[in-house]
């Protein structure tokens, strides 16, 4: 008879929070991650209102990355105040904290995510974002040696997201901090998000490209149908503004700009389904709303 007793490889699995201040590169960090986006990104800061989530598998490792809205101090808007309460929520329950920091700049914001970390027991990763745009990689030594006299990080990771330079060294830190514990998602899974919920993303993130100086933050998208046929996906969505003067601005003159919108937002859509898809854009008014948590409530910020 034989006594030995076979052993199963040990998975790891956890939460990692990445965080930061407004426009610090956390969706293009994840979208990289994944090799394949799924969060927004533009050079609007504050792109990322709510919580996303984006699963990284390989092997018995599983880390499941929240990309948090930037943090900042100034919220005059019930939506901004949304936001950063979105992001200090990721704090309570990861395992793992990714503070994001843009190669040769700390700010008083910075400060203020640094602040947030202050104390905890969980680890807790700097990332250099952004380092193509140092003229001298040699500036990048005092900016470690600064972070590692904060005394708050387990490891210091330099990167580009935009040209993958550092993404899999992250990845494998990220990988080395998980605890040990069974994978919460499918192999081929890499978001919580909805076909939905990305969809209404897509047409914002074309929005806020074409027109993000005019219309900032003020504009919502909500799908109000999708219907899947054999051959075709028809969606029908609604943008919503808070002023008729910027429902102008979105439709453009003899409703050109609408039509690029939706144009671009189509094409990332059929990558996105691997289907063709019929896309339709109404533009709506809903005054003030995102100052007034019940509209926000009915446009999907719960």
């Amino acid at each position: 008879m034989n006594n030995k007793t076979s052993t199963q490889p040990t998975q790891r699995c956890g939460y990692v929070a990445l965080l930061g201040r407004p426009n610090v590169g956390k969706s293009t960090l994840l979208n990289h991650v994944l090799q394949q986006k799924i969060s927004i990104t533009s050079r609007r800061p504050q792109t990322t209102r709510q919580n996303l989530l984006g699963v990284d598998t390989e092997g018995d490792c599983q880390a499941i990355y929240m990309d948090t809205p930037g943090i900042h101090s100034n919220t005059p808007r019930a939506l901004n105040a949304y936001m950063v309460a979105n992001a200090k929520s990721a704090l309570r329950d990861v395992d793992v904290r990714v503070m994001l920091i843009e190669a040769g700049r700390w700010t008083q914001e910075d400060e203020t995510v640094l602040g947030l970390l202050g104390g905890s027991r969980r680890t807790c990763i700097a990332v250099i974002s952004k380092i193509d745009l140092l003229d001298n990689k040699n500036e990048l030594l005092p900016q470690i040696q600064a972070l590692h006299a904060k005394g708050e990080f387990a490891e210091i990771v330099p990167l580009c997201a935009l040209k993958n330079e550092g993404v899999e060294r992250f990845r494998q830190v990220i990988f080395s901090y998980l605890p040990t514990g069974s994978h919460l998602f499918g192999e081929d899974e890499l978001t919580d998000q909805t076909e939905r919920q990305l969809v209404e993303e897509i047409v914002r993130e074309k929005l806020m490209r074409q027109i993000g100086d005019e219309i900032p933050h003020s504009a919502a998208v909500v799908v109000e149908r999708f219907q899947t046929e054999a051959d075709m996906v028809t969606i029908h969505a609604d943008i919503y503004i808070e002023r008729n003067s910027q429902k102008r601005i979105v439709i453009g003159k003899s409703g050109a700009r609408l039509k690029l919108i939706g144009s671009e937002a189509r094409k990332d859509i059929e990558a996105l389904l691997q289907q063709r898809v019929m896309l339709h854009l109404w533009v709506r008014v809903r005054k003030g709303w995102t100052n007034n948590p019940q509209q926000m409530r009915r446009l999907g910020y719960d």
